[in-house]
């Protein structure tokens, strides 16, 4: 298999992956969590004492996926996953989680453009880390406001997105190598 062909296919799984992110995140929070508050999220606990919405697990994974989608199909890629992930999210989630959630996928997006995009092909694990504290930020406080009211759970939202970065990172790391070994190089 040659290699444009193996960073389409590649790109495509995780574009695919991307793209459930979001519907997934989107049930979550009105279905899962180790508590559910009355006309608001699922919780989920993410550090001693301090809880998020259950959703937060998938957003914090849906960050590293999109810097792979733009590493593998260029950043108009991860635009038209939100689109689908959307989408699907109209099926799941009540509406107001559905706007929350694309508006701060929209912003968070653009802020990891203007991150990611300018150090991925020197340094992909450090503009991974790098984006992705940006954009989990933007992320966590768009949505709270636009689907709560209410940022009281922004601590836990940082830090659980936060933890899926961090347990994304050696296979980030993995995949600059393997990246480095075959000579396939971003778009």
């Amino acid at each position: 298999m040659n290699l444009d062909r193996q960073r389409q296919i590649e790109g495509l799984f995780a574009l695919a992956l991307f793209a459930l992110t979001i519907p997934v995140a989107n049930w979550l929070i009105g279905n899962v969590g180790t508590t559910c508050v009355p006309n608001g999220p699922c919780l989920v606990p993410v550090w001693p004492g301090i809880e998020a919405p259950s959703g937060v697990v998938m957003i914090g994974l849906a960050l590293v996926l999109r810097d792979i989608v733009q590493r593998r199909l260029g950043p108009l890629a991860g635009l038209g996953a939100i689109a689908i992930g959307a989408l699907i999210s109209a099926f799941v989630a009540p509406p107001a989680i559905v706007v929350a959630s694309v508006a701060a996928f929209l912003l968070s997006e653009l802020a990891d453009f203007a991150v990611y995009t300018p150090l991925q092909r020197r340094r992909f694990v450090t503009a991974v880390v790098a984006s992705s504290i940006v954009g989990l930020i933007v992320d966590s406080i768009v949505f709270l406001q636009l689907a709560f009211g209410s940022l009281d759970f922004v601590g836990g939202q940082i830090i659980g997105k936060a933890w899926m970065v961090l347990l994304a990172l050696p296979l980030m790391h993995l995949l600059r190598r393997r990246d480095e070994r075959l000579g396939l190089a971003a778009t």
